[in-house]
């Protein structure tokens, strides 16, 4: 059997100056991590030394450039790779993915992934105007490691549908328009399940609130919790604002035995898979499926040959509310099912840093695990507007037929084959609702609307709402989703006069 991956230490460090602009920068937030990674793991700095592969999620507040190659030198070690992701939650899943990949093919032994972000540091120094006094950027011509594509469409972006609080905020209107659900069924049920993530994320040593935010607290607007994009509240969204890092060490086992490394603490890597949706939000077949993460996740289970019954803990990514609640639905979970669909807490509680969260929610599922030594824990990591998945299934056993790569080319053939509405990028005429939002300002007044929406001949089209507060603050009175209404292009834009 080849040899079998397995997490042998996760480090975590959460960066609580008195003063934010004291904090750490995110290179020593990477090492601190890793260091408590190795310590974790029983190997501490001789593991770090060991080390031929180091991954670095990418930064989005502040670009090193050859990130890999300075935490290199700062842990003591001269990895033979050193791999830098592009940008997206997906990518420490899908990192952890790959590097079981390499370890199961005798490419690699010892593999450190890694990422952090000081972004509270860093907006506290520009509201200063001063620039931080960091480690230098150094040049590098090593391509990214990931999917290089872009998030949105020209098209997409004239109109509005660019930020993720827009778009995630569409999905969600979609998916409650599906389920039949009401206005105010939903606004409950997005803040019962935020109080859980809450509490989940009040347990977290490394979480950065740990206030135990209640159902009413996240669901109410108030001055404090204003809507940002409707229906989604301040409290539902990702706070990118933090200072957290996290770190995984990944060994083939017969290293990890060298090493002399407690067995007890291990946790393996069953079986993995990646595979992205229709890229672009307006070419999706619908707003309240993801058939490519539901076609995903059952090939997971069955190349593992474990039920999702015997899967007891989970961290769906949770940037927003509709993103673990989609996805669990897409799991086959049914919306009453007492597993928590979180570990670590989620981006809105736990904290969102950067594109890294999912290494937390990977540490997390680790301490789990080690605590039940039965059980499964599973995984899901998402970029874009939900156009990029990756799943990791894990346990504190060996698998018994080794690593497992589900999905691959035919898994992705299939997605990108399924039919779904053709565009116009200039439409004219009458037509009903798919999905929107409604965006509001740091005042809570709404500012603009986004649709997408089919023409009566069944052709999608993209638009924006009237600057008309009576439309806006209507659309977010009633359902949306269905309402008919006449499109017209007017100077390279699309506008929707809802009826």
């Amino acid at each position: 059997m080849p040899p079998l991956p397995v997490l042998v230490g996760a480090g975590e460090t959460v960066d609580r100056p008195h003063d934010p602009v004291l904090g750490k920068e995110p290179l020593a937030l990477m090492e601190e991590a890793a260091r408590r990674a190795a310590e974790d793991a029983g190997g501490g700095a001789r593991l770090l030394a060991a080390l031929d592969t180091v991954a670095v999620v990418a930064n989005i507040f502040h670009d090193y450039g050859d990130t890999p190659t300075m935490l290199a030198e700062r842990l003591g070690c001269r990895p033979a790779r050193r791999l830098l992701t592009t940008w997206g939650g997906n990518t420490p899943q899908s990192l952890v993915n790959h590097l079981c990949d390499e370890i199961a093919a005798g490419r690699s032994e010892a593999a450190l992934v890694v990422g952090a972000e000081a972004a509270q540091t860093m907006r506290a120094l520009g509201r200063l105007g001063r620039t931080p006094a960091w480690t230098p950027p150094r040049e590098s011509s090593a391509p990214r490691w990931g999917d290089t594509r872009p998030m949105s469409t020209e098209l997409e972006v004239r109109h509005g549908a660019r930020e993720p609080l827009v778009t995630f905020a569409m999905v969600e209107n979609a998916f409650r328009a599906a389920r039949g659900q009401s206005l105010e069924d939903e606004r409950r049920e997005m803040g019962a399940f935020g109080a859980r993530c809450a509490a989940v994320a009040a347990d977290n040593p490394y979480a950065w609130f740990r206030d135990r935010k209640d159902a009413h607290t996240i669901a109410t607007v108030t001055a404090e919790n204003r809507l940002v994009g409707f229906p989604f509240t301040k409290y539902m969204n990702a706070m990118l604002e933090v200072n957290q890092g996290a770190a995984l060490l990944l060994l083939a086992e017969p290293a990890a035995r060298r090493h002399a490394l407690p067995a007890d603490r291990w946790i393996y890597p069953w079986a993995g898979v990646d595979v992205a949706e229709l890229w672009f939000l307006t070419e999706r077949r619908d707003y309240h499926t993801l058939p490519g993460l539901e076609r995903a996740a059952a090939e997971l289970l069955a190349t593992a040959d474990v039920p999702l019954a015997r899967i007891r803990h989970l961290d769906l990514y949770s940037c927003f509310p509709v993103a673990p609640r989609l996805t669990a639905a897409m799991l086959g979970l049914a919306p009453d099912d007492p597993r928590p669909l979180t570990a670590a807490g989620g981006l809105p509680w736990f904290g969102g840093p950067g594109n890294n969260y999912a290494t937390h929610a990977i540490a997390a599922l680790l301490r789990q695990l080690r605590a039940d030594r039965d059980g499964f824990g599973l995984c899901h990591a998402l970029g874009w507007t939900m156009s990029k998945h990756a799943l990791g299934l894990y346990a504190a056993a060996p698998p018994p037929r080794g690593w497992q790569r589900a999905g691959g080319p035919a898994l992705q053939r299939w997605v990108d084959a399924l039919p779904h509405p053709a565009l116009v990028e200039e439409p004219s005429g009458t037509g009903v609702v798919e999905a929107y939002t409604v965006v509001h300002g740091r005042d809570g007044a709404p500012e603009r609307g986004v649709v997408i929406g089919r023409l009566d001949d069944g052709r999608r089209f993209i638009a924006t709402l009237p600057a008309d507060r009576a439309v806006l603050e209507g659309m977010e009175r009633v359902e949306g989703v269905g309402r008919p209404g006449r499109v017209r292009s007017v100077g390279g834009r699309n506008v929707f006069d809802p009826s």
